[in-house]
């Protein structure tokens, strides 16, 4: 980990900030960005080694450029890139609205491509460098049809992701890909999302962002394709796909309560 250049999305709050403070204590020099600056500089602070503030709109294209040309002239390359920046939304499918379909693609989706399409020249320039997606387990699970748009985002994301990860294989095999998949993180997103929802603090079982952050840590320091933040999770995700009827499948716990 040890001077690795890490470019953050995302990282005023939640993970993103909490990601940040844990890979700066073993030694990696940290791009933080977001919109709010002066968030951006409060988490700087808690650094414990070299970062760069970039407030950034993760949905503008050329915002994206910047951010990785600035980390580029500030610390000469980029090792990894973490898609964290994210939005979630209250709504259910039969609620939806084109307004809030085009915000979650533009938020969870485009933000994703456009960080990937951004520094992917520099890692090939190089030769080596990594990509790490955040994801959700309501990308491969149903557990909050509230979430619907959200997690169909995500699961885009993850589309994209294994699709360029073979794309990469043959001609670039040092670039790495890496999806990771949190379940519910106590954290203000809930709060934050789209058309409100309740605060992911107070839900039970919710995990610490340290605990996922210290598991993304591990993902940047050991590259791995599709890693999951809780015990157990990857085995009822596969027990859910291997179902042999998986609508009767979600009439049983977990997906009932």
């Amino acid at each position: 980990m040890k001077d690795r250049v890490v470019v953050i999305t995302g990282a005023s709050e939640g993970i993103g900030a909490v990601l940040a403070e844990n890979i700066s204590k073993k030694g990696a020099k940290v791009v933080l960005v977001a919109r709010r600056e002066e968030k951006l500089n409060d988490v700087a602070k808690k650094c414990a080694a070299e970062t760069l503030v970039v407030p950034a709109d993760v949905t503008v294209r050329d915002d994206l450029k910047r951010v990785v040309a600035k980390a580029i002239e500030r610390f000469g390359h980029v090792d990894v890139l973490v898609n964290n920046a994210g939005r979630g939304i209250s709504r259910s499918v039969l609620d939806l609205s084109d307004e809030d379909v085009d915000d979650m693609v533009r938020i969870n989706v485009k933000s994703v491509l456009y960080g990937i399409q951004a520094v992917m020249p520099h890692f090939v320039e190089r030769g080596e460098g990594h990509i790490v997606n955040v994801s959700t387990m309501l990308a491969r699970v149903p557990f909050a049809p509230i979430r619907s748009m959200y997690a169909a985002c995500k699961a885009a994301v993850n589309s994209l992701s294994s699709s360029l990860r073979v794309e990469l294989l043959q001609k670039h095999p040092g670039i790495h890909v890496s999806v990771v998949h949190p379940g519910v993180v106590a954290t203000d997103f809930g709060l934050n999302a789209m058309h409100g929802g309740p605060d992911n603090r107070k839900l039970p079982g919710a995990q610490p962002a340290s605990e996922v952050a210290e598991v993304l840590a591990g993902v940047i320091e050991k590259p791995r394709a599709d890693v999951y933040t809780r015990a157990g999770a990857q085995q009822v995700v596969a027990a859910y796909y291997s179902a042999e009827d998986m609508g009767a499948a979600e009439k049983s716990p977990p997906f009932t309560r």
